[in-house]
């Protein structure tokens, strides 16, 4: 356990530290999340009651196209530079890899969350910090999203067409997540009591360990194809 939490830690640190250097990754995510933020709050001209009803919808787009896009550029990146190649000879147990890689995008599509998250407040005039439910129900959907979405980037990155092949992959999967964050958020939003909420949290909960186990299972035999 703790050779596999060393090479899990290890692959971590070499992304963030990579990152942190070059600055590829987050700013592209970074970029594009506002630009999106910034044509929903100039295309859709709209009352604050109703943009208080579409927050929910608004941010959890923004999170997908960015996380994707990230997604994207993280698999790209050590392809295209061998790292790939490099990790999967490592003498080291292949899910810590898929862990680390995990744990990497998670914590990009966190710190783009934590950067929109104020941006759209000032937009929208919504205080979005005033509702902790609304943090929980980020962090697990973007765990499930980087879950699912680091295993079919691996898939993807290995094809021609990796930029067009991973939305066409992860999308349909990721259906599920994607509107139980848009309904727990509304509901978080919404100040709607908790009953109401919870079949959506559950579900978010219980897709996150589902899909973590299965990518958990399948990567070794996907990184050897």
């Amino acid at each position: 356990m703790k050779g596999f939490l060393r090479a899990m830690l290890a692959v971590l640190w070499k992304d963030l530290a990579a990152e942190v250097r070059s600055r590829e990754l987050l700013s592209a995510m970074l970029v594009f999340a506002l630009l999106v933020i910034f044509i929903f709050n100039f295309a859709l001209d709209l009352e604050p009651n109703t943009r208080a009803s579409i927050t929910s919808g608004v941010l959890w787009v923004t999170f997908i196209f960015a996380g994707t896009l990230g997604l994207n550029r993280s698999l790209a990146i050590e392809k295209d530079r061998g790292c790939l190649d490099g990790l999967l000879l490592a003498p080291v147990d292949r899910a810590a890899i898929y862990f680390g890689k995990t744990a990497a995008n998670l914590i990009f599509m966190l710190v783009v969350a934590a950067i929109v998250l104020p941006v759209y407040s000032v937009f929208y005039n919504i205080n979005l910090f005033a509702r902790p439910g609304l943090l929980l129900v980020i962090f697990l959907g973007a765990e499930g999203y980087t879950a699912i979405g680091t295993l079919l980037a691996t898939m993807a990155v290995q094809t021609r067409t990796r930029d067009m092949l991973l939305p066409i992959l992860l999308f349909p999967v990721v259906i599920p997540v994607l509107v139980a964050a848009v309904k727990a958020s509304a509901g978080f939003l919404q100040t709607l009591p908790f009953e109401e909420i919870q079949p959506w949290l559950n579900l978010l909960i219980t897709y996150d360990i589902v899909f973590t186990a299965i990518a958990f299972m399948v990567f070794d035999s996907i990184v050897e194809e």
